[in-house]
């Protein structure tokens, strides 16, 4: 392998640009190509990638490729994830795994067939005020954790692939409450032995059962209640309903103690504007007033270092951790998928997840 790991990266707008952000970081590593149906030579310009391609396939062949981030549509995971397994290459695959449970299965399978890498895209994981609060837990400075309750919740998408069901896997659920899933998977699910039994799931039915987004065919509110196996319960929450910024936030119930974590609202700054300034958080629709922008923001959401610790697995040649594994990833889709289940049957879904 050359001194630096070569990169590809299947996508052109948002989450290809936070990739591409998080790669020019990392001495060790070399953005070699781009592939995407749209946007490409802008992104490509931005970013300074040597070489692009229409299609990622064509990009998969004929790149020597060490790692590739998958950046598309939710539906169009399975088949770039499979495509790059069937050349070799390890793949980063952005949340959701896989819009079935079916699809992140093959996935997973494929890839470990291959011998190839899988990565998931859980950012919560590597994010620094979280890094920090699981310090905290692990030490006892909580006592036994009972209770975690998490969100993440905005104004809306505006991508079309996200708000059509099929595309998208579904609504809010899977496009934003996945995030707390899968830290709350990783932070008490004990490297999948502590198992998921128990969901229960409550939301919104699309379209005009929206609360807002009456053009949205996936909800656009959703709640879900878990249990563990060793009896820790969790509530998990997604919604464009929230206006004013992403709002990221994470709640802590222990015995000996209780925690709560501000990701996006926790900046350090706090400005006053008349006129307003270009940018301050994710999903704001202003600058004007008071408002606590960002630092550095793709760091602090987690994105920087879970991309440079896949870096470092493909230089050591060593797995993910749990919390960053494509196990991880099925494990979401399939609490998803049972969460779901229960929303429509108005019953409680129990399984063994994780």
């Amino acid at each position: 392998m050359n001194d630096k790991i070569k990169v590809g990266i299947v996508g052109s707008k948002f989450a290809a640009d936070f990739h591409a952000f998080s790669y020019r970081r990392n001495p060790a590593v070399e953005i070699a190509a781009a592939a995407a149906i749209d946007n490409l030579e802008p992104f490509a310009r931005k970013w300074a990638i040597p070489r692009t391609y229409a299609n990622y396939a064509d990009m998969l062949a004929q790149e020597d490729l060490d790692l590739v981030s998958v950046c598309v549509p939710n539906f169009l995971h399975h088949d770039v994830v499979l495509t790059a397994a069937s050349h070799g290459k390890h793949v980063f695959c952005e949340k959701p795994l896989a819009t079935t449970v079916s699809d992140a299965r093959e996935m997973v399978a494929a890839c470990r067939k291959a011998g190839v890498l899988l990565f998931y895209g859980e950012d919560w994981v590597f994010a620094p005020a979280l890094r920090r609060t699981e310090e905290i837990i692990r030490e006892g400075g909580l006592g036994k954790v009972l209770y975690v309750k998490a969100k993440e919740c905005h104004n809306g998408t505006h991508s079309p692939f996200a708000k059509a069901r099929k595309s998208c896997g579904g609504g809010c659920l899977i496009h934003l409450a996945i995030h707390p899933l899968g830290w709350i998977l990783h932070l008490l699910g004990n490297g999948g032995n502590n198992k998921v039994v128990e969901v229960f799931g409550k939301c919104n039915g699309g379209l005009q059962d929206n609360y807002v987004h009456k053009d949205n065919g996936g909800e656009d509110f959703a709640l879900g209640i878990l249990k563990f196996a060793n009896g820790e319960h969790a509530l998990i929450e997604g919604n464009y309903i929230t206006v004013g910024g992403m709002d990221d936030k994470v709640e802590i119930y222990g015995s000996a103690g209780n925690l709560k974590a501000d990701l996006t609202f926790g900046s350090c700054l706090n400005v006053y504007s008349r006129p307003g300034y270009t940018y301050a958080i994710e999903k704001t629709d202003n600058t004007l007033g008071w408002t606590k922008p960002a630092v550095d923001e793709f760091l602090n959401l987690g994105y920087v270092d879970e991309l440079a610790d896949a870096v470092d697995c493909v230089r050591q040649n060593r797995k993910p951790i749990y919390g960053c594994s494509g196990e991880l990833g099925l494990a979401c889709v399939e609490i998803i998928t049972a969460l779901y289940q229960s929303n429509q049957t108005g019953m409680l879904v129990h399984g063994n997840w994780g």
